[in-house]
């Protein structure tokens, strides 16, 4: 019963990190990746879809997406989706290729993502913070129930803490680097 409960806090704090990780990536470093266009959504015949499902997503060079949508009565579309997305994007369109200059990042606009990425991790370490306090609720209800001791309980709480300090530690090295990463020119 107790391992159960550490096992479900670990894999449910393991899936908060990806979360931030996932989040993480679709914030704009300066360098194109294909990733940055995944929450895009396009009017694909009545239904919103990302962008990726109604087009090809490639990196043209080191600043630049090429955007090759699977139709070309699509491409008008594309281009007003990424145009009025909040990423501040400017897409040319030639032929049936859209083209999406990545601008370089003022000082402000790097600070201001810093401050986006260290609210990603803030709600990360909240709900890694949450789950331990899930844990600990079980923990208490089997030792009301006597199905553990209060010595086991005692123990369970402190290794439901340690992976909590453990996680919580990967989230602040995660945010560091994405820091670092945004910060550098």
């Amino acid at each position: 019963m107790i391992e159960d409960i550490k096992n479900d806090a670990s894999t449910r704090m393991g899936k908060s990190i990806e979360s931030l990780k996932n989040e993480l990536t679709k914030t704009r470093t300066g360098r194109a990746n294909v990733s940055l266009l995944d929450h895009v959504m396009v009017d694909y015949y009545g239904s919103e879809v990302p962008i990726a499902q109604a087009a090809a997503i490639s990196v043209e060079d080191a600043r630049t997406l090429a955007v090759s949508p699977w139709e070309k009565a699509l491409v008008p579309i594309i281009e007003k989706a990424i145009l009025t997305s909040d990423m501040g994007l400017n897409p040319v369109t030639s032929g049936d290729v859209i083209r999406v200059p990545l601008p370089a990042l003022t000082e402000e606009r790097r600070k201001d993502f810093v401050k986006l990425v260290r609210q990603e991790a803030e709600q990360s370490k909240v709900a890694v913070r949450n789950i331990r306090r899930d844990g600990n609720a079980d923990l208490k209800e089997l030792v009301k129930e006597k199905e553990i001791s209060e010595d086991d309980e005692r123990g369970a709480l402190e290794v439901v803490q340690k992976l909590t300090d453990k996680h919580i530690q990967e989230i602040d090295e995660i945010l560091s680097a994405k820091e670092k990463e945004l910060m550098e020119i």
